[in-house]
């Protein structure tokens, strides 16, 4: 039901002016916007709507009222209409013009045009549309009952919010600015929830007690077929019109309140690092090493020499314990240093730096291989350095790392798609410079004693200021300092610090520290943190950082000075501030250099330069505030401070402190303006005394003295019964609630979508129905949310004191906004039963987003802080953040605990409040609190509870406009409260038994009441109903019903000496019934709910408990329910929890199976010899059988026993089932061993089987077909599916052999070198690589596929489930699909990979993670339960859980309601002495043989102080202790064992196997690394048989030979006989039936011999292998696997040591001997020898000049190496004087190495140092290195130029040395890659390369060399001598002559000089001379020829 009112037009205004409408009805005002300089005609055309509770009276009266809006002033009333809603109520449509009435209601001209519409109960209006129905507050859903409507009824109860949220009373004065566009209409708020809470009626308007609506859901849906207009067409369906907008869950009784604060404390972190390799470094023939720095630890690798791609693989770790702040501002470096020794530090090449959050903000908290881009910090215009690729992980204590999976990395990097950097930033980032500008400061505290001062002042007479501020900016592993301002506590700067990095720059915070500057030692006075990812965004749109200039608060310890300050840390910004230090005014910019611009300073270091001052106003008009606050009750005062009087004390800012008289800030005079009425009359009316003030009221900024009374023996109240003290403070602050009011606008859209999504997950968690229709209420709030920002947020535009940031952040979260409006629109589309979990986690997503956008960066108002002093001792405090108490016109904008009385706990100070100091309540407050410009604050009382009368000052009487001092109540209301406490579960164990004596104390008002103590337990179930009289509560009956106050509950351990201690606390609200309501459904009587119990901020049980608070009515207690129930003599007079409150029992029986104990330890240094479980639940219980002697024979012999108990229906609601094991000693003493407490009953519950389900379809044959749904071409290991019998499988191995044969006699020509791996050569180690491919496949394809298969889903969600599958099983098929993949390895892989051609290997299945944790950890009928004894540990004694295990208890429990369904004991063989466990084993004690396969560890956490360690393994079990101490490997993190161990052992005695790793010491003790435990026994006895798994395939020799010494037939033929299934049925060959299903497979196999014979077993093993599609009792078998176990210290808990490989096979000895075990040792490296001919080089760089004729020639040589320089380096001889660069060398190098295939590296070892011990073994890539070098004989020689071959992978050499190009090595060409492996032999001409001074490649000579590999044995064979030695020697080089030194023959090397290098110059000048001699000739004989012929000679 909804009354319309669409207020049109108002015509006819006089004047020019701002106009804003008014409507209200029932006393519920709304406001129109404003309309801004409007003449005649207002056009208002908004929409505003009541939901009504009750049905409209005909006589009721809707009025309108047009003002002129005022921003200063009230507004002007113009005039008023009134309607009567008769004819609306008969028609439900009328539309009216009609003339309005002034104040004297004459009638004037001006007119207004209104149309209104009711909505009544049976829907009878005209159209709906979206903006009124959808998002609806109205339907209030209450409690558990989604039936009562809140109207707006004065009855009505609030709508569900957040306790302390108490609603904002309309006073007219909500102006909703700003109209809402398109179907979201005006007026209608987002949180109208908020204003549907209290309503006050008006004083004169009677109370109406109307019933209220009901609104079912069905009619929800009906509803939904008449929204015809204004929706999209794709959210008019079912569907999306059921949202919910209320909260369906009782949360609103759930207040949530944060105790203890986390932040500050110290944790264990572990930053390691793996330093892989680098490449690309710039430099000529470098030795480069790489440091790595995290925070001021260092550590750096080996050097390599000569290299510019050197290889580490060396890993680092760092351990630190600090708090996570100071973890995550930690800066890790990584250097790469040239040159570096003993003697000299080396050079820097290059840097990068990144902070440890940014790591711990990845996903999995790390960078797996990713390349870090070095750059050179002193040269920023020189561009890149290199490149370095390492591994980071940064790990806190319980975060677990999934480490990809080391196998052989092959993959040739593409380093620029792996950079070092988080998502989204750029891999080209720029230089930038970062100015930090910082102006000024105020409100400094005193920094060093007065003493000091007084004597000075005595002495000189000067008074000073006592501090010397300056201050520190650090960033990036950077400080500047600004300059030291001497004594003043207001000093001025105005200077810039200047960083210069790389941008985006990959440090978060930046953090500006204000200093006192002093002889000794300088301390920080404040610290702030600018966070960098809120002053900028990286979008397209986005923004550089900006900041200010604005104002930051500093917050850190109290401001009274003393010596040695205890809470110093505060001040460095550690932890929560305590009070106000300073503010700052700074300001921050950001400048992208240019880098190739030359006047740049290229260096980077800080520099602080002076800055341009900015105006002062440059922040924002200076405005004075005004706090109020009203002190309604302080009580829960911790005892310590009982005795003295207790103040409180309020300050803002140092406003209202009493210790700095000193340094309050020069308060500006009110500067008078003309229009100021309100100003003017304050000043006139002061009084005498008030004068010199200025005129104005002097601040009240703590409450008067009060001593506290007693609650009871913990706690202490103040009694302010009717008379509540009040403060008040007046402060200046600059104008910038712009700021604030929009962080409230999002603050308040995330609290409301924070409240939704838990009512969502609460819904999820007790399975109420539909939460998928509250998901999308929550989306739709959301979206109008979003809309209604956008609306808001773009006001005050031209506000002059807007700095840049502002701006951008504004638009920036509109952007945000309204993207998120969008998507929580498409989203709620989108939201299906199905999808809401997933859809809630992105629900998730946007309230992080919000809150991160809330969080405003530019402060302006400091915080609010109320301290508690005892005796002028400061003791608790609370703090508040002032925009919650801002006040504004606007609801939205208002603060959220603005107006409203919240409930505060105060905490002690600083690390006081650490541990178990900080749990204690110091004090609970209720207070009241109204912060606004004091020229708004006439409505500051508006929101405090009715019923008081003001108390002013004396001296301000008469001052209307004084705030009181004190508030008299006159109205009080008598309540009872009733608490039902039923019971509670999981509660603390604070006793050294492991259990508790737990009571529980109420605490309301200043009462407090105690449940009984109930010993020994960790569930106590109380069942008591504590009743609480004479409660007087102050204010109006009806505000009470709506917001009653706090109930906090403390749960104490009763001790027989001392004080009880402290166990946990939580809140509730109670249900109100007023004296006029009845007592009965839907709200009555309360229902039990759990309430989540914190100790600190660790969960600590729950309580499951209700609360009702009953108004004793005139007639008094009689009129209340009366309180029946028996009571119950034997307790006392306990009253016990009444009928309609309890829950409903029916009868229930508990089977429980005992199987045994294991690994008791010690009672009081007794071993346990005789023990017994108890099992008790819910008072009823059951005994095991004694157990005579525990170290015989730890098992029961009766296996079952049951008892029946009456259980509550609810399964959320069933009792905890304790378990207890007691030890039984002589003369009847019995000894509690340890116990454990079944905290839910569901997983046991036994649900009988649905047998029309289809696996229980055992009629007719089903064939199976495993064909997946992909085609597969990867790898042939599938099982192979023939196309034309598409029902059967065919495994027929023997003709893919048949085939490839054939293949390979014809001779393919396909890829010749991918030939078939020969049988003799494959080992267990092909099988294991080859596995960890196609893992590493998997991996990639999940990660490829996830993101299809929610787009998938998605698809088919929305296209309206047509198909015949509905969405849950497509969602199960979809599983299953995923299941049979990771089953198969190998299947799913899709037909992405076809080029990759494998060879067929059989694979296992590698598993990344424990065994256990694939298979549910084996529990699937034997369940273990850990038994605990001795007192939780709290965080900071690291104690964990494990130390508090003393044994572990096996069996399981069945529950199931009385009469045992039928068909369980019809079935065959139902034996009745097990119940429910049919076909258990038997429990007596059996022999086996465990084998263990230890395959190699990785990531080892280094033991020695050289960073690495010496691993063995260490193995235990039982009494069985191995060492394999003799075989450790030397210094090495990633040791391969490959190992086998048989060890015999007795179930049940010996069943815990520690696999352990220990470091190997040469003196003292060897230390452990770390180590693992496997529970064998629950492996044996697990129906998915992990005894030992089964193999892909089975062959009964070679590699992959079968190790169970059962066959797969004998196997599935006893699966048969225990699972009772027909079968297995072989025959025809080939085919086995099993129950139902029918496998098919090859029927041959093939011996040693190559002879073939019939077997059954590969069919059998093709059942086995799909034994989980076996009707009833199928389940996945395990496979033949390796699985990768984590490796833990017990001294550093919960951080990962490293991991292993390893697995476990068991044979039970009474069955036939397995064969000998696998050989998996580790496999030896293949000796080989390279040998490689250098012939000649051609066009060398030429370095030397000549001395005499100054010509370019070069001396060259020729160096190579294969394992490094200093192992095995061989040179050429010199070729002297090469002029052309060419050179001849004939010259062989030998290489012999040895190497491992399989992993592609090169095994050396080696002596690390002199004084090592023994030999280290080092894996290297094999890379052939080829140098070109320039023979000096006086100085160093020079380095010409390089090439690195990789053997695996190089380019094939060119046939000449022209084709040779420098292409071939940068791979900018596609040069054919041949592997020497393959090859054998290659000849070539390759290029040589170095860099020049641009750091650009070029190409300095070619080499023609010829590469030859050869095994040991054929070199052997086959020798051949070094250089040209015998034997096969190679000739000698045709070198010219000038080979010889000049000097030796100068003749001939000038003959040679000339005759090369100036022949052509010579043969020129020869022919140039001929002819000027002819010429010469010609010219001197030409005058005699001329005489001769004209004489006629």
């Amino acid at each position: 039901m909804a009354l319309f009112v669409h207020l049109k037009t108002v015509s006819e205004l006089r004047g020019r002016g701002d106009r804003i409408a008014k409507v209200t009805f029932r006393g519920q005002a709304f406001y129109s916007r404003v309309l801004e300089n409007c003449e005649d005609v207002a056009d208002f055309d908004e929409t505003f709507r009541w939901p009504v509770g009750s049905s409209i009276d005909s006589n009721e009266i809707l009025e309108i009222q047009i003002f002129n809006y005022s921003k200063v002033f009230s507004n002007k009333l113009i005039g008023t209409f009134c309607m009567v809603l008769q004819k609306v109520v008969e028609e439900n449509h009328v539309a009216v013009t009609d003339t309005l009435m002034d104040d004297n209601n004459a009638v004037i001209k001006t007119s207004l045009c209104v149309e209104v519409r009711y909505q009544a109960t049976d829907g009878t209006v005209g159209s709906w549309d979206d903006g009124d129905f959808l998002g609806d507050e109205s339907l209030q859903e209450e409690g558990k009952d989604s039936q009562e409507t809140d109207g707006l009824l004065p009855s009505s109860r609030p709508s569900s919010r957040t306790p302390g949220e108490k609603s904002f009373r309309s006073k007219g004065r909500e102006k909703t600015k700003g109209g809402r566009d398109g179907e979201h209409k005006a007026g209608r708020s987002v949180f109208s929830a908020m204003k549907l809470g209290k309503n006050r009626p008006h004083k004169e308007e009677p109370q109406r007690h109307d019933e209220p609506a009901v609104l079912e859901m069905e009619d929800l849906d009906r509803l939904a077929i008449r929204l015809g207009d204004g929706l999209d067409p794709d959210s008019v369906s079912l569907a999306s019109v059921t949202a919910l907008t209320t909260n369906v869950s009782n949360k609103r009784s759930k207040p949530d309140i944060k105790m203890e604060p986390c932040a500050g404390r110290p944790m264990d972190f572990q930053v390691s690092i793996t330093v892989i390799e680098a490449r690309q470094l710039v430099g000529l023939n470098m030795d480069p090493v790489v440091c790595v720095e995290v925070g001021d630890d260092k550590k750096c690798t080996s050097m390599k020499e000569s290299t510019n791609c050197p290889y580490y693989n060396e890993y680092f770790v760092f351990d630190f314990h600090v708090s996570p702040d100071v973890m995550f501002d930690k800066i890790i470096k990584i250097s790469v240093i040239h040159s570096k020794n003993l003697l000299r530090s080396g050079t820097l090449v290059g840097s990068f730096k990144m902070d440890v959050g940014t790591v711990y903000s990845q996903p999995e908290h790390q960078f797996h291989h990713k390349w870090a881009i070095l750059s050179d910090p002193d040269d920023i215009s020189a561009g890149l350095k290199g490149y370095v690729k390492c591994d980071v992980a940064v790990v806190g204590k319980g975060d677990n790392i999934k480490t990809p999976h080391k196998a052989n990395e092959t993959d040739d990097d593409d380093i620029e798609g792996n950079l070092l950097l988080p998502e989204g930033v750029p891999p080209e980032r720029q230089w930038a410079r970062f100015y930090v500008k910082i102006y000024r400061a105020e409100g400094l505290p005193r920094m060093n004693t007065s003493l000091m001062a007084n004597v000075k002042k005595a002495f000189i007479g000067e008074n000073k200021d006592l501090v010397d501020p300056y201050v520190q900016v650090s960033f990036a592993g950077q400080k500047g300092k600004t300059s030291v301002q001497k004594s003043s506590y207001e000093p001025l700067w105005n200077e810039q610090v200047v960083f210069t990095d790389l941008f985006p720059p990959l440090c978060k915070r930046m953090k500006v520290q204000i200093r006192d500057s002093d002889k000794v030692n300088d301390v920080a006075i404040g610290t702030h943190f600018i966070d960098l990812r809120k002053i900028s965004n990286d979008g397209d749109k986005g923004f550089l950082p900006t900041l200010g200039p604005a104002w930051v608060n500093m917050y850190g310890s109290t401001r009274n000075y003393t010596l040695l300050d205890e809470h110093q840390d505060l001040n460095e910004g550690l932890g929560e501030g305590v009070s106000f230090r300073a503010r700052l005014m700074l300001g921050l910019a950001v400048e992208i250099l240019d880098t190739s611009n030359p006047e740049l300073t290229s260096s980077t270091e800080v520099q602080v330069e002076q800055a341009t001052p900015v105006s002062e106003s440059c922040t924002g008009k200076t405005e004075e505030f005004f706090l109020f606050g009203a002190f309604l009750e302080a009580s829960m005062i911790d005892r310590k401070n009982g005795d003295k009087p207790i103040t409180f004390e309020v300050t803002i800012g140092n406003y209202g402190n009493e210790v700095d008289g000193l340094s309050r800030p020069q308060r500006p005079q009110p500067r008078k303006e003309p229009g100021d009425e309100e100003e003017v009359d304050l000043i006139q009316n002061s009084s005498d005394d008030e004068a010199d003030e200025g005129g104005d009221l002097a601040s009240v900024s703590s409450t008067p003295p009060m001593r506290p009374q007693v609650t009871d023996r913990n706690y202490f109240h103040l009694p302010y019964l009717d008379r509540k003290p009040c403060i008040y403070i007046r402060s200046w602050w600059p104008d910038q609630r712009r700021r604030l009011y929009n962080a409230n606008i999002m603050d308040h859209i995330a609290d409301k979508l924070e409240e939704g999504l838990n009512d969502v997950q609460e819904m999820i968690k007790t399975e109420k129905s539909y939460p998928e229709r509250r998901l999308r209420g929550v989306l739709e709030e959301l979206s109008c949310g979003c809309y209604r920002f956008l609306s808001l947020a773009d006001k005050d535009q031209g506000h002059a004191s807007r700095t840049r940031l502002d701006r951008e952040r504004l638009k920036s979260c509109m952007r945000e906004l309204e993207s998120m409006g969008q998507q929580a629109k498409t989203l709620r589309a989108q939201v299906k039963r199905h999808t809401v979990r997933d859809k809630l986690r992105l629900c998730q997503n946007f309230l992080q987003k919000l809150r991160f956008l809330a969080d405003e960066p530019q402060h302006s108002i400091p915080d609010v802080f109320i301290w508690m002093l005892s005796n002028n001792k400061r003791v608790a405090y609370a703090r508040v953040p002032s925009k919650d108490l801002l006040f504004s016109m606007v609801e939205e904008e208002l603060g959220k605990d603005c107006a409203k009385v919240k409930t505060l706990f105060l905490k002690l100070p600083g690390k006081r409040g650490f541990g178990s100091a900080g749990w204690t309540v110091q004090a609970k407050l209720e207070l009241y609190l109204w912060l606004g410009l004091s020229k708004q604050r006439r409505d500051f009382l508006s929101g405090l509870p009715c019923g008081f009368e003001e108390v002013k000052a004396t001296q301000g009487l008469g001052l209307h406009s004084f705030p009181p001092i004190s508030l008299v109540y006159t109205k009080k209301q008598a309540f009872q409260l009733r608490v039902h406490m039923y019971q509670a579960r999981s509660l603390f164990a604070a006793d050294s038994s492991g259990l508790s004596d737990p009571f529980a104390r109420v605490f309301f008002i200043n009462q407090s009441q105690c449940t009984e103590v109930l010993n020994e337990t960790l569930c106590p179930t109380w069942d008591q109903m504590l009743v609480f009289d004479n409660l007087e509560l102050y204010g109006e009956a009806q505000e009470l019903r709506d917001d009653p106050p706090i109930i906090v509950i403390e749960i104490y351990d009763q001790d027989t000496m001392g004080k009880a201690d402290f166990m946990g606390r939580t809140f509730a609200k109670p249900l109100v019934k007023m004296a006029d309501e009845g007592y009965c459904p839907p709200r009555f009587p309360p229902q039990l709910e759990y309430y989540q119990i914190y100790r600190g901020n660790a969960t600590a049980g729950d309580l499951l408990a209700a609360f009702e608070l009953l108004q004793i009515g005139p007639a008094g207690k009689a009129d209340l329910p009366p309180i029946n129930g028996p009571m119950d003599m034997d307790r006392g007079p306990i009253m016990p929890v009444p009928v309609g409150i309890r829950p409903v029992l029916s009868k229930y029986r508990i089977e429980v199976l005992f199987w045994g104990l294991r690994d008791l330890k010690r009672v009081n240094l007794a071993q346990v010899d005789r023990p017994r479980v108890d099992i008790e639940c819910a008072g009823k219980g059951v005994q095991s059988s004694l157990i005579h002697n525990y170290k015989k024979n730890p098992n029961f012999n009766t296996l079952v026993k049951w008892f029946e108990v009456d259980l509550p229906e609810n399964e959320l609601l069933h009792p905890p089932l304790n378990i207890r094991v007691v030890d039984c000693r002589a003369f009847g003493r019995y000894t509690l061993v340890g116990s454990h407490a079944v905290s839910s009953l569901r997983r046991f519950i036994y649900r009988p089987p649905d047998r029309s389900a289809p696996s229980w379809n055992t009629m007719g044959e089903v064939v199976v077909n495993m064909e997946p749904e992909a085609p597969v071409k990867k790898l042939e290991t599938m099982v192979k599916l023939d196309a034309t019998s598409d029902a059967v499988i065919k495994v027929d191995v023997a003709d893919e052999e048949k085939e490839k044969k054939k293949k390979k006699k014809k001779g393919s020509s396909e890829e010749p070198e991918e030939e078939e791996p020969d049988e003799s050569m494959l080992d267990w180690w092909s099988k294991y690589f080859a596995s960890i491919d196609t893992m590493k496949e998997q991996l990639r394809q999940q990660e490829a596929s996830g993101i299809d298969l929610e787009e998938k889903e998605e698809v088919d969600n929305t296209e309206g489930l047509k198909g015949p599958m509905k969405g849950k099983e497509k969602a199960k098929a979809v599983k299953e699909e995923k299941k049979k993949r990771t089953q198969n390895p190998g299947a799913g892989q899709g037909a992405e990979a076809p080029e990759k051609k494998k060879p067929k290997i059989d694979e296992l299945k590698v598993y990344p993670k424990e065994l256990e944790s694939e298979f549910d950890n084996f529990e699937d009928w034997l369940h273990t339960f850990n038994l605990l004894r001795g007192k939780t540990g709290d965080d900071e004694d690291g104690s964990t859980e494990e130390e508090r295990i003393v044994g572990r208890f096996k069996g399981s429990l069945c529950v199931y309601k009385v009469p045992l369904p039928e068909d369980v004991s019809r079935e065959a063989g139902y034996d009745p002495t097990y119940g429910m466990f049919q076909g258990i084993p038997s429990n007596d004690p059996i022999n086996v043989l465990v084998r263990v396969y230890v395959v190699r560890a990785t990531d080892l956490h280094p033991a020695d102080i050289n960073g690495k360690a010496d691993p063995y393994i260490a193995i235990r079990l039982g009494k069985t202790d191995i060492r394999d101490k003799e075989n450790y490997i030397s210094k090495q993190l990633n040791p391969v064992f490959g190992k086998s161990f048989d060890i015999e052992a007795s179930f049940p005695m010996e069943s815990m196997l520690t696999v352990a790793v220990y470091d190997w010491d040469l003196v003292g003790t060897d230390d452990l690394i770390g180590e693992t435990k496997i529970d064998l026994e629950n492996r044996f006895y697990s129906k998915h048989r992990a005894t030992c798994g089964i193999a892909q395939t089975y062959s009964i020799h070679g590699y992959n030979i079968w190790r169970d010494p059962m066959k797969p037939s004998q196997i599935l033929t006893r699966l048969c006989k225990e699972g009772k299934v027909d079968g297995p049925h072989f025959g025809p060959p080939g085919r086995v039936k099993v129950s139902n299903r029918v496998f098919t497979g090859p029927s041959e196999i093939e011996d040693e011999n190559g002879q073939r014979k019939p077997t059954e077993e590969h069919v059998a093993l093709c059942a086995l292998r799909h034994w989980e599609d076996i009707p009833r009792v199928g389940c996945r078998l395990v496979p033949e696997h390796v699985e990768t176990r984590p490796l833990l210290n017990p001294d550093k808990p919960g951080i990962e040591q490293g991991r292993l490989e390893l697995w476990v096979d068991m044979f039970p000895m009474d069955m036939p001997a397995p064969g000998t075990p696998l050989d998996i040792s580790p496999r030896k490296p293949k000796k080989y020898e390279l040998r490689v001919i250098v012939w000649n080089t051609d066009e060398v760089v030429l370095e030397d000049d000549d001395f005499f004729t100054g010509e370019k020639s070069s001396d060259i040589f020729v160096r190579g190496w294969l394992k490094g320089q200093q192992e095995d380096k061989q040179d050429t001889d010199v070729h002297y004087h090469s002029l052309t660069g060419e050179g001849n060398f004939n010259w062989r190098y030998l290489f012999p190495f040895d190497y491992l295939a399989a992993e592609e590296k090169i095994v050396i070892s080696k002596k690390e140092s002199m004084f090592s011990w023994d030999e280290t073994e080092y894996k290297i890539p094999a890379r052939l290195t080829l140098q070109i070098w320039d023979a000096d004989h006086f100085s160093a020689d020079d380095f010409l130029g390089a090439i690195e071959l990789d053997l695996n992978r190089f380019p094939r050499g060119a046939k000449t040395a022209k084709q040779c190009t420098m292409e071939m090595a940068t791979g900018e060409v596609d040069v054919p890659l041949v592997s020497i492996f393959k090859q054998k032999r290659v000849k070539g001409w390759w290029p040589l390369l170095a860099r020049n001074e641009n750091d650009e490649f070029e190409l300095t000579g070619k080499v023609e060399a010829e590469l030859h590999l050869l095994t040991a044995e054929e070199a052997e064979k086959n020798p051949v001598g070094l250089a040209r030695n015998e034997p096969d020697p190679l000739e000698k080089p045709n070198r010219p002559d000038t080979a010889f030194v000049w000097f030796l023959n100068p003749l001939k090397s000038i003959k040679y000089l000339i005759c090369t290098r100036y022949k052509w110059l010579i043969i020129k000048i020869v022919l140039a001379l001929l002819g000027l001699l002819m010429l010469a000739l010609f010219l001197y004989s030409l005058p005699g020829y001329m005489v001769k012929k004209l004489l006629g000679a």
